[in-house]
C-alpha cells in the first residue's frame, strides 16, 4: 500500500476526526435558528447537495447559508447566515470534534516513517484554524501543525471536490506524479476527486456515508473500517 510513495495526503471531516454528525447538529440548530423545523430532514444530504450545486462558486458555502436563509424564510443577508452558523458551530468545533480512534497513532508512524503528509480539506479556513490552535482534544494528540507539513482548506482551490482541483494543484506543487501519491477519503466526493486526480485512493468507514459504501468500496484501492486495520495492514500496530 505505502510502496513508491512519497506524500500521503488526508481529507479532514469524517476521514481523520469524527466531525460529520457534529456539522449535522450545527444543521440542525442552525435550522432551528432560522425558525425553520429540523425533524424529518436530512441535514447531511441537503447540505451535500447544495455544497456540489455551488461547487464552482468563489465561498460555497457562502452560497449554502443564502439558500438555507431563503429556503426556511430568514431575512438575514448571506453574509450575516454565515456568521450566524459559524457562531453556532464554534462551540462544538472547538470543544466536541476529535480525531477518530488510533487517527493519530497513524499520523505519528508516518511522520516517523518519513512521509510527507498534506491536509485536503473542503473545511473552511476558519474551522481549520480552531483543529490547529484551540480543539485540545486534537492538539494533545497529535498537533497538526507538528504533523502535516502543509494544510489545504477550502479557500485553496475553486473547486470543490468532487473537482480533483485541490490534489492537482499539490501535484504541481511538490512537483509529483500521481504515483507518488496516496489518499485517505471517506466520501464519494472525496474519492472520486482523488480517481480524477489518478491517485490511488484509501477509503475510511464513515457512517455518515452508508448510502454510498458500494460506490465507494467500488472506486478506492483499498476500504478500512478502523485505523486500527490501517496499522495492521503496514506492520505498525501499535
Amino acid at each position: 500500500m505505502l510502496s513508491g510513495k512519497k506524500i500521503i495526503i488526508f481529507d479532514m471531516d469524517g476521514t481523520l476526526i469524527d466531525s460529520v454528525g457534529v456539522w449535522n447538529e450545527v444543521d440542525r440548530r442552525f435550522i432551528a435558528a432560522l425558525g425553520g423545523d429540523a425533524d424529518g430532514v436530512d441535514v447531511k444530504a441537503q447540505r451535500d447537495a447544495q455544497l456540489l450545486r455551488f461547487r464552482a462558486a468563489d465561498d460555497p458555502y457562502r452560497e449554502y447559508c443564502g439558500y438555507m436563509g431563503e429556503t426556511y424564510g430568514s431575512a438575514l443577508s448571506p453574509d450575516e447566515l454565515v456568521k450566524l452558523r459559524y457562531t453556532i458551530s464554534d462551540d462544538l468545533v472547538a470543544n466536541v470534534v476529535d480525531y477518530k480512534p488510533d487517527a493519530e497513532v497513524l499520523l505519528h508512524k508516518l511522520k516517523a516513517m518519513g512521509f510527507t503528509l498534506l491536509v485536503a480539506s473542503t473545511t473552511k479556513r476558519t474551522n481549520m484554524e480552531v483543529y490547529r490552535t484551540r480543539n485540545q482534544n486534537i492538539l494533545r494528540k497529535a498537533s497538526p501543525d507538528a504533523i502535516f507539513d502543509a494544510i489545504y482548506t477550502r479557500e485553496d482551490a475553486k473547486e470543490i471536490k468532487p473537482s480533483p482541483e485541490i490534489y492537482e494543484r499539490i501535484l504541481r506543487e511538490w512537483n509529483a506524479t500521481p504515483e507518488e501519491c496516496l489518499i485517505f477519503e471517506d466520501s464519494l466526493v472525496g474519492v472520486e476527486a482523488a480517481n480524477r486526480a489518478g491517485i490511488d485512493v484509501i477509503a475510511m468507514y464513515d457512517r455518515y456515508s452508508d448510502e454510498d459504501r458500494d460506490a465507494i468500496m467500488a472506486r478506492s484501492r483499498a476500504h478500512f473500517n478502523t485505523f486500527k486495520e490501517v496499522l495492521r495492514a503496514i506492520g505498525a500496530e501499535k
